[in-house]
């Protein structure tokens, strides 16, 4: 009995205590592996998935295939940029130098970012001692002429506009081993504001979230960018270029010289930046800068900002160029409005919370937040909205700003992270509603409905979005507040002005009360709504923009230029206080100072102005035409128009390959590295290993289950 006991045990018998201990110690320890694994297996899959390549390249800056793979590394030698501003307009020189370190022919391509009102006018290609000057064409033809071109085996560049902000340079034909410069001609205009001038420049680019579904029909294959079409963002695969560390680029890459030589047209006080520290030297009323670190990395935009001698602070000003035998004229007024009382407000705060935000961006956000929440009174409203791919209030509705509502809404905005996609879509219904009565009761209660959107703007449905505001805007106004070092700063502005408020950007953690105070102080100050403009000419009357000004906040000018009228008589100017009062001042034409490019300031107010009419679908055939034409007579490149550059003479042989390669931009300073898009590798081999591992380890989580049930 006692041998068939032992051959055969029963199931109800219990196993020896020492026995039981070790089956329990040998899973605990098994346990404990699985989840070792788990970790490892993760950190894997995180190497795979999001920085493939990174080791490969580090140290060097290399070009991308066509397949998506890194190949032999290419230096970004130089980028220079050469501002002159003369009284409202910067003219600015871009040059782009290139190396082709590789042994095999090369086409570069490289998305970069420009200021958010730049007007292109100019380009010129430079490859050995060859200058071949650019020309002005339709998008359509210059892609013809340079796809011709790039086949014959001609030296060829061309530059295309992928957003007012966002553009694209293709070089093709570049030789092994040899220096090709791009160079842009662009101009600006400079921005203006109690008292203080500010110019912008822009070196590289937030990776921004394509909404919408993939693309049925779309490409199924690597396009160049990171991201592919969408239903909202068809052209998502290029407005996405890779984003990747300093320490992937060679020493001397993706480094920029900047000199700024500031003619204000009246002495200047002081010259700052926020973002960098500056060399400023004085030659009467002139002023050149440069950066102190010399050759700036290009992981950040530059902000310089310069004030006026105090009392020298221009209340008007007024500029005349005659071109082609046409007069046009740029006027600014500086209307000096008084703050008689403080209407009480309800004031709707909206943060991006989404994951670009990560880092130093979601901090300056909640800085910029709290700030916003001191500056409310006893007799304000409030709300706290944050979305990233799903959105969420604070509150249901607005709430009066007593101590316990506003102590809750620190409590809540210090707690606030950042992840996941940007929906701003659905943040804007819940804060602007639908434009009708959840507004209504506002205007009845006389609370002043303002709404603060606090983003770095990483979107790739900037006109969507746009629609979306001035169809639901209502009696609100909106505010825009750009967060990072390189936030989308074609998003606030055009942003703020569809949402007849205003703009600013925090470029920097310790610049946050200045910029923040100044705006909240504008959205304390009354308001001159209804504003007219009558010129002395009828001609420019008709031809002067923007059409319709928007609302002007304390220390704000209003900026209208004009085709057509001569520089005399006077520009009268009115509008309407929040008391109903009426306010009027004038502007002697014949005070008018010189003027340079005024033309091309015209053109490109004109041509938004036209394009203002397709935000909510597709431009008619009419005004695709009209802005056609605009672009070709002055020379300004569109998204209809293209700068394209040619030689004639081949230089590579038809039958010798030509490769196609992506370059990079940097991450912004500041940025998580959850934010940074490399290339893919040949090879999956991390992937599968950390997808081996996986399993075993949920086999081996398995395997346990069944023998403690069967146990």
């Amino acid at each position: 009995m006692l041998t068939s006991a032992v051959a055969t045990p029963s199931r109800s018998a219990a196993p020896r205590p020492i026995a039981r201990r070790a089956i329990r110690c040998m899973e605990g320890i098994s346990l404990w592996l699985a989840f070792l694994l788990m970790l490892a297996s993760h950190s894997m899959m995180a190497e795979a998935l999001e920085a493939p390549g990174q080791s490969e390249g580090a140290g060097a800056f290399h070009f991308v295939d066509s397949e998506g793979q890194w190949q032999e590394p290419a230096t970004l030698l130089t980028t220079e940029y050469r501002v002159t501003v003369s009284g409202l307009i910067a003219d600015t020189r871009l040059r782009q130098s290139f190396e082709n370190t590789s042994q095999q022919w090369r086409e570069g391509v490289f998305v970069f970012p420009l200021p958010e009102n730049a007007s292109v006018y100019a380009l010129t290609m430079t490859a050995g001692e060859r200058v071949i000057v650019g020309e002005i064409k339709e998008r359509a033809e210059a892609k013809r002429q340079y796809d011709r071109a790039k086949k014959e085996g001609r030296r060829a560049a061309r530059v295309d506009q992928q957003r007012p902000n966002l553009f694209t340079t293709r070089l093709a034909n570049i030789p092994p081993g040899e220096t090709v410069s791009v160079e842009l001609h662009y101009q600006q205009a400079v921005r203006y504001q109690s008292g203080e001038f500010e110019l912008r420049l822009p070196t590289t680019l937030t990776p921004r979230y394509m909404p919408g579904a993939p693309i049925a029909d779309g490409p199924k294959q690597w396009q160049g960018g990171w991201a592919t079409p969408t239903t909202q963002v068809p052209d998502a695969d290029k407005i996405s270029p890779f984003t990747v560390l300093p320490e992937d680029m060679g020493p001397n890459s993706h480094r920029a010289k900047v000199e700024l030589v500031i003619n204000a047209g009246l002495p200047v006080a002081t010259v700052t930046s926020p973002t960098h520290g500056l060399t400023s030297t004085w030659n009467g009323d002139a002023v050149t800068v440069t950066p102190d670190e010399g050759d700036i990395l290009m992981d950040r935009d530059l902000v310089v900002r310069w004030a006026p001698v105090r009392g020298q602070e221009p209340s008007a000003a007024v500029f005349h160029e005659q071109w082609q035998g046409e007069d046009y004229l740029l006027a600014l007024l500086v209307p000096g409005l008084a703050q008689d009382r403080q209407l009480p407000r309800e004031l709707i705060f909206v943060i991006d919370t989404s994951g670009s935000m990560a880092g130093q961006s979601i901090r300056q956000a909640r800085a910029s937040l709290l700030r916003g929440l001191d500056t409310l009174g006893p007799a304000d409203r409030f709300n706290v909205i944050q979305f990233n791919s799903q959105t969420s209030s604070l509150h249901r509705q607005a709430v009066p700003a007593d101590s316990y509502n506003l102590n809750q809404a620190r409590r809540y905005v210090r707690e606030l992270t950042a992840d996941g996609g940007t929906e701003m879509a659905s943040a804007l219904d819940v804060a602007l509603g639908k434009g009708g009565e959840e507004q209504v009761e506002e205007s009845v209660n006389e609370h002043v409905r303002q709404v603060v959107f606090i983003t770095d703007g990483a979107v790739g449905n900037e006109a969507a979005l746009f629609a979306k505001i001035r169809q639901q805007l209502g009696s609100s106004r909106l505010f825009t507040v750009g967060i990072g070092s390189a936030p989308n700063m074609h998003f606030m502005r055009e942003a703020a002005r569809y949402g007849r408020g205003t703009y600013t950007a925090i470029s920097d953690l310790g610049d946050v009360s200045g910029p923040l105070d100044e705006l909240f102080g504008k959205m304390q100050s009354p308001v001159l709504t209804d504003i007219r403009a009558s010129w002395p000419d009828q001609q420019a009357a008709s031809e002067s923009f923007p059409r319709r000004t928007g609302d002007l906040f304390k220390g704000e000018p209003m900026v209208q230029v004009t085709r057509g009228g001569a520089a005399r008589g006077e520009l009268a100017v009115s509008g309407r206080l929040p008391d109903g009062s009426r306010w009027q001042q004038s502007l002697d034409l014949g005070q008018a100072a010189p003027g340079k490019g005024l033309h091309r300031y015209w053109a490109r107010e004109k041509i938004d102005s036209l394009l203002d009419t397709g935000l909510s679908g597709q431009v008619d055939e009419d005004t695709r035409r009209a802005v056609t034409t605009l672009a070709l007579n002055h020379q300004l490149m569109t998204r209809y128009t293209s700068f394209v550059a040619l030689d004639k003479t081949p230089i590579r042989d038809t039958g010798t390959a030509l490769e196609t390669d992506h370059l990079s931009t940097l991450l912004p300073t500041g940025s998580q590295p959850g934010m940074l898009r490399y290339p893919q590798t040949a090879t999956l081999s991390p992937l599968l290993v950390a997808l081996g591992l996986l399993g075993l380890m949920f086999s081996s989580a398995a395997l346990m289950v069944h023998r403690r049930v069967f146990s």
